[in-house]
């Protein structure tokens, strides 16, 4: 069930930790899609150590970066789980050098300093003899598949029996979850995955957690990842973008995005009602990369400068103003999000007076005034904004224009 606290997160961090840190492969896909062979991606257990794992290095960072919550892989498609589960040996617990349970301290360190607690956790899996992935020709996908059109009923119900056997190990072995992140649902219907009482079982294990859209149907909001929607989906959402062009580790890609370009995207996504969930891929050891760390302070100087324009708010004038901006709940002030040096910006259709217009986070007031409009036929007309160069900030300014 969707909670009051989703709608005023606005950042979340997502985090892609497995196995496939050690060689910097692709997460799961790698063998699936033949770039390695399954017993050549599974071979990287004997690497992955965990040796430099602080989860309370990782919760303060992502308190100083903002966020309200996280997401760590709790099993990915590739089914190693970082979690010490009693169904499988498959697990960083049983057949890595890491030799322990990884999800209790990512969830107690969190809790710790206030950060919702969210876990993802992939519907397929990729490993386990009784799921047999469906693909779109007569190749198998992995070595346990079989060919498109066949099925084993008594396999499948095996593997659900599986399946709902390792949810509800995460469910009530870590205390309270806020968020189940599902994903890998793709390959049957709501109906075969029994979508509809899985979630009756979650509601009973965690009354209060909040689940995905990839549930066919049975999740809380919607999930666009990679690519920012066009036009902000009219419920509540959620953009999962990686900070740079792979989930998980891969030290070749070097292609990691600005603190500008973060700050510009998280900004177009709250100002359309949304949260950012961005994405970061520790090292086998558990460390951050600098570059993502870099990343993750940056914007989080930045939120706590305007944090006024960011948590306690709502979507913004979609329509009226070039660009992104935020409503707050109270609806007395508009919070507009001003990239580089425009020296004036307008906005459209704005009934309401403004008593004062100010540059958040310095303070220093702008001047304001409305041109043309006609009173007698309700058309406000075009409210103009002054934006001094020296007082706008290298990377986002915010004007607060105060509601009469």
């Amino acid at each position: 069930m969707l909670q009051p606290w989703f709608h005023t997160a606005k950042l979340g961090i997502f985090i892609h930790w497995g196995i496939y840190a050690v060689n910097g492969t692709s997460e799961s896909w790698s063998f699936f899609n033949g770039e390695t062979t399954y017993d050549e991606y599974m071979a990287q257990r004997h690497g992955f150590t965990a040796s430099r794992y602080d989860p309370d290095a990782w919760a303060n960072l992502f308190k100083k970066a903002g966020a309200r919550y996280a997401v760590l892989t709790a099993k990915h498609h590739d089914g190693v789980a970082l979690f010490d589960t009693q169904l499988s040996d498959l697990s960083v617990v049983k057949q890595t050098l890491a030799g322990r349970d990884l999800i209790r301290p990512y969830c107690e360190s969190l809790r710790k300093v206030g950060v919702k607690v969210g876990l993802y956790f992939s519907h397929l899996d990729w490993s386990h003899p009784d799921y047999a992935s469906i693909g779109s020709n007569d190749a198998t996908a992995n070595r346990y598949a079989y060919r498109q059109g066949e099925s084993d009923m008594a396999a499948w119900q095996r593997f659900l029996a599986f399946h709902r056997g390792q949810i509800q190990e995460i469910c009530t072995q870590y205390g309270e979850i806020d968020l189940i992140w599902f994903d890998g649902d793709w390959e049957r219907d709501a109906d075969t995955w029994d979508m509809a009482g899985l979630r009756r079982q979650i509601e009973a294990w965690q009354p209060n957690a909040i689940l995905n859209s990839r549930m066919r149907g049975h999740g809380d909001y919607d999930t666009p990842e990679q690519g920012l929607p066009l036009e902000a989906p009219d419920g509540p959402w959620e953009f999962c973008m990686t900070i740079n062009d792979n989930w998980g580790y891969r030290p070749i890609d070097r292609n990691y995005k600005t603190p500008e370009q973060v700050i510009q995207i998280f900004c177009d996504v709250i100002g359309g009602g949304g949260n950012l969930l961005l994405d970061i891929g520790p090292m086998e050891d558990g460390t951050i990369p600098p570059e993502q760390v870099d990343v993750l302070e940056r914007l989080g100087d930045w939120i706590g400068r305007h944090q006024e324009a960011v948590y306690e708010t709502i979507r913004g004038l979609l329509k009226g103003y070039h660009g992104a901006s935020t409503r707050s709940i109270d609806g007395q002030c508009i919070f507009l999000f001003v990239p580089g040096r425009p020296g004036q910006i307008y906005v459209k259709g704005l009934m309401d007076e403004v008593k004062k217009a100010t540059l958040l986070g310095s303070g220093v007031d702008v001047t304001h005034k409305r041109i043309g409009g006609a009173p007698w036929s309700n058309i406000p007309g075009t409210l103009w904004i002054d934006i001094p160069d020296d007082a706008v900030e290298p990377c986002m300014s915010v004007v607060r224009l105060e509601l009469a």
